[in-house]
């Protein structure tokens, strides 16, 4: 049967005793920062929002919640970009962990931490580095992000290249079943080869299996060098050709390895004389390099002998003098990234294909969008060391809302047929959440959907967290 969500006042009624302490927020003005995504796309007003302080006060939410068969959505620092964390409005509880944000342990010598989920991403790196270590996940939201969502949504960011996503740093979790039952995985061993890897089931499940409370995490050697490049180039081609050669003679030590075309740069130029043309002169594609190491390698002269060896690829290029310097030219990237909707909604895509393919696919992407939409701007850019682009698609200003609607339809139609002509992925790493799913549905294969639909069923046989995320929306709740 089809249950009655209750109203606001029997759920404070209900909760009082199980989240004190203002704990509950049901009045309309407070509900409004939960109710709207980063993007300012994604809009649900929730039934009320939860605030647990402890994994006690959300176990025992969870157990209410499940026997009342209430839905629920978790939910961090709202910066996700598919609709995961934003409520059915007015159908279901916001879980936001913001008031379990503490670090529990730093230990240098596991190189591990120990971090509540409401943890924002940013503390919890300067944490690591007061105790002389790198947690190396980093991504322009890192100062409003947080590590349940992280591990929720697998982030992903400018240094995979060399650390891998977020799965690849999770050593363990502890994360509240539907139920309320509470699964202890926290744990910070290397080696650990006891059966099932549970953890990673919760990893990039997108809240729809449990809650995350916390996350044990590998740390890094804090980098005593980091240096730092940007280059231009003739084309995508030779930026390919150029991370093959900096893939093998800088090793390991390649942190990052952003491309960004030419429009990019343009858009934040824009921002006015602080920042002018970063060379002496305009070129269709530009990388921006970063290397990083400790002990006793000298990168500055290992980055400027690998420099010297490609002038057959790089035109022209800055290596920064100083961090002041460094961070000026990842703004470069990082400004074009907020400004790129011209104040306005654009479509954000995040694709991946095979390596060795990626120029090919920007090639024939870029060319099939001007076909298909003249009228509208491509804005490319991304981690090319991970195969990851963000082709996104900006359309003409003062053009109606439904025109947008369409556009943003045709442009994704075409973007994502050319990434399974590829044997892509239509998310690299921002997820499925609610915006994807019917491009995930059409392209998913049958035995897949029954396991995944499985794997659902086992840690949440009721439907009630984050319901419709991923996966179709199931609207019974009376099981």
């Amino acid at each position: 049967m089809n249950v009655v969500p209750p109203t606001s006042a029997s759920l404070t009624s209900a909760l009082a005793g199980v989240l004190p302490n203002g704990g509950l927020l049901t009045a309309t003005q407070d509900l409004a920062r939960y109710s709207r995504d980063w993007s300012g796309d994604h809009f649900g007003r929730p039934l009320a929002v939860a605030r647990p302080a402890s994994v006690e006060e959300m176990s025992a939410l969870m157990r209410y919640c499940h026997a009342q068969r209430i839905p629920v959505v978790p939910q961090g620092g709202l910066t996700g970009l598919v609709g995961a964390a934003v409520a059915a409005d007015g159908g279901e509880i916001v879980i936001s962990l913001e008031r379990m944000n503490r670090i529990r342990s730093i230990s240098p010598i596991d190189f591990a931490m120990v971090v509540e989920a409401g943890c924002i991403l940013e503390d919890a790196k300067r944490a690591a580095e007061q105790s002389d270590c790198l947690l190396p996940i980093t991504f322009g939201a890192q100062g409003s992000c947080r590590i349940g969502g992280n591990v929720a949504t697998n982030a992903g960011g400018f240094n995979v290249l060399r650390y891998g996503m977020t799965r690849d740093l999770v050593l363990g979790l502890e994360v509240v079943l539907a139920d309320g039952r509470v699964w202890n995985g926290l744990k910070v061993l290397r080696k650990d080869n006891r059966g099932y890897d549970l953890k990673q089931i919760f990893i990039g499940s997108e809240g729809t299996l449990g809650v995350v409370t916390a996350a044990a995490l590998k740390l890094f050697p804090k980098p005593t060098q980091i240096e730092t490049a940007l280059v231009g180039l003739r084309s995508v081609e030779d930026a390919m050709a150029l991370y093959a050669r900096a893939r093998r003679d800088c090793s390991d030590l390649l942190t990052a390895f952003e491309l960004i075309l030419r429009g990019g740069i343009e858009i934040t130029m824009r921002e006015g004389a602080d920042f002018p043309d970063p060379l002496d002169k305009a070129y269709p594609a530009y990388v921006l390099i970063e290397v990083s190491s400790g002990g006793l390698i000298d990168l500055s002269a290992m980055l400027l002998g690998f420099l010297g060896g490609v002038t057959d690829l790089v035109e022209d290029g800055i290596v920064a003098s100083t961090r002041a310097q460094a961070e000026r030219l990842w703004l470069y990237r990082e400004i074009m990234v907020e400004r790129q909707g011209r104040g306005g909604r654009y479509l954000r895509t995040d694709v991946s294909v095979p390596i060795s393919k990626l120029a090919d696919f920007v090639t024939d992407a870029l060319f099939e969008l001007q076909r298909a939409r003249p009228d509208a701007l491509a804005v490319t850019y991304g981690h090319v060391g991970d195969g990851n682009i963000h082709l996104n698609v900006v359309p003409p200003e003062g053009m109606a809302p439904d025109a947008v609607e369409h556009l943003f339809e045709e442009a994704e139609a075409v973007i994502f047929a050319i990434v399974d002509r590829y044997g892509g992925s239509i998310s690299a790493e921002h997820g499925i959440g609610r915006v994807k799913q019917k491009a995930f549905l059409e392209r998913i294969d049958p035995v897949t959907l029954d396991l995944a639909a499985g794997i659902k069923e086992a840690f949440d046989p009721r439907h009630l967290l984050s319901n419709g995320r991923i996966l179709a929306t199931r609207a019974d709740h009376g099981l």
